[in-house]
């Protein structure tokens, strides 16, 4: 899937593929973090932005007769026009996505571009819907046919639906038919995630606080309104952070598929946090050491690292499915070169298990070490040995065509109405080599001054 930015941030125009592994590197303030909340956003909102409109004629055929058909095709031959109008919804949405005015993104445009080749929908589907204990209606689609059955589970006589909500939940069912395998279901772990950590006591007393001066209200206030303007302050990536790391009690309860099929990569993950989390019935949070299983730690009394890795540990146990994205801004956040390291091959070893995985950078460490495994991954003696040797496992080492790789950087660009090309903040592909691993110029031009100025310093006197 290709997307594309106009004018949203520092970024004036840019367009960038999803890979298995997308990364973005450069300098501070360059549109890195812009483009990933943008990313986030759009994976999060599709099915509330996109729109699918049920035929009339045939709710009614479902409410008089008990069951109704549609030809799955129609609607894919129309998709190309569903994302459009879609991408042009959720572009208007980016003040909230953002939290921020609305007159920062009047001239900002979103897109995503879908091959129509791509745009196949799902050879199997099932689907119940239901109300209180009963069952209303299924929606259903039998192994590679295209047409989709819509039955009433009970009689016709006592359905009381109103035909909107008939057509919001077969809409739905829809976009997941022709779009649910395209588009990843995100986890995002922000730059704010250590505050979260740290704060998850104060922010549920302060949402009991809240709930609490609602329920005390007069009555021609709404309650949901006053809510949700509480927390419109944070863009959807904190907020989502922040509503995670609030509800751990209920998410320790579930099992990830890495939990029950990848049990050693949740090893290698306590190793690199040097201990385990735990949460109790009583909804208390801590962090036991290694070195002392008897030390029950908070958050506030645990590491920097302890804390920043906290609500991705929780998904990796807990959440994650395969084909999800994990979505992470800068994760070398207080963590020693050597775990950077570490962390770089944990994401390759989800990569190849099935979960994508999109980054933002400065880790000159992390980029370095996946290196390696690009470096690594081919079939050469001498390369086999080396992994051997330094403890590279067989499902680390990661190919180069599921890499992709920008650098947040100025280029000259032909903007739209241009006749020349101009020098914009834009998104630039790194190139990655089998052989040589990626060329990540942000950090190289760094590190080769840092080496020549100490080269001075050392030989210049001779």
């Amino acid at each position: 899937m290709k997307l594309s930015i106009k004018n949203l941030g520092p970024l004036k125009q840019a367009e960038f593929e999803l890979g298995e592994l997308t990364i973005i590197c450069g300098q501070n303030n360059t549109g890195k973090t812009y483009a990933t909340y943008a990313v986030f956003g759009f994976l999060s909102e599709w099915r509330n932005v996109f729109s699918i409109h049920v035929p009339g004629n045939k709710i009614q055929q479902l409410l008089t007769e008990g069951v109704t058909e549609l030809d799955i095709q129609e609607f894919v031959n129309d998709a190309q026009i569903i994302l459009k109008k879609g991408c042009k919804s959720y572009t208007e949405r980016l003040p909230t996505i953002f939290a921020s005015s609305p007159q920062k993104f009047i001239e900002c445009d979103f897109q995503a571009h879908l091959n129509t080749n791509d745009i196949q929908p799902i050879s199997k589907f099932e689907r119940t819907i239901s109300a209180t204990k009963s069952q209303l209606f299924s929606i259903s689609k039998k192994q590679n046919q295209s047409i989709i059955t819509i039955s009433l589970l009970v009689e016709k006589e006592n359905v009381r639906i109103p035909n909107e909500i008939i057509n919001h939940v077969i809409s739905d069912a829809l976009k997941d038919i022709i779009f649910g395998h395209l588009f990843p279901n995100p986890f995002i772990a922000s730059a704010e995630r250590t505050g979260a950590a740290i704060f998850r006591k104060e922010l549920n007393f302060a949402r009991n606080r809240l709930l609490e001066q609602v329920g005390s209200m007069e009555k021609d206030v709404n309650p949901f309104e006053y809510i949700n303007k509480a927390y419109s302050d944070y863009a959807l990536p904190v907020n989502k952070n922040v509503e995670f790391t609030r509800h751990l009690e209920e998410i320790a309860k579930e099992e990830s598929f890495i939990l029950k099929d990848h049990p050693a990569l949740l090893e290698e993950f306590s190793d690199i946090i040097g201990g385990k989390y735990a949460v109790t019935k009583n909804d208390e949070l801590y962090y036991t050491p290694r070195s002392n299983q008897s030390l029950k730690l908070t958050m506030d009394e645990s590491s920097s690292s302890v804390r920043s890795l906290l609500d991705i540990g929780f998904y990796l146990r807990h959440v994650a499915q395969p084909g999800d994205i994990l979505m992470i801004d800068e994760p070398e956040l207080n963590l020693h070169p050597e775990n950077q390291r570490r962390i770089a091959r944990l994401f390759s070893r989800l990569v190849n298990m099935g979960i994508k995985v999109f980054l933002t950078t400065h880790s000159d460490y992390i980029i370095k070490e996946l290196n390696t495994l690009i470096m690594l991954n081919q079939d050469k003696p001498y390369l086999k040995k080396i992994s051997e040797d330094e403890g590279y496992k067989e499902e680390e080492l990661i190919s180069a065509d599921k890499i992709r790789v920008y650098i947040a950087e100025k280029s000259l660009l032909m903007l739209d109405k241009n006749k020349r090309k101009t020098q914009v903040q834009t998104l630039v592909a790194a190139d990655i080599n089998p052989e040589l691993g990626i060329e990540a110029r942000s950090f190289d031009t760094t590190i080769e001054d840092m080496n020549r100025i100490q080269e001075a310093i050392i030989w210049g006197d001779d």
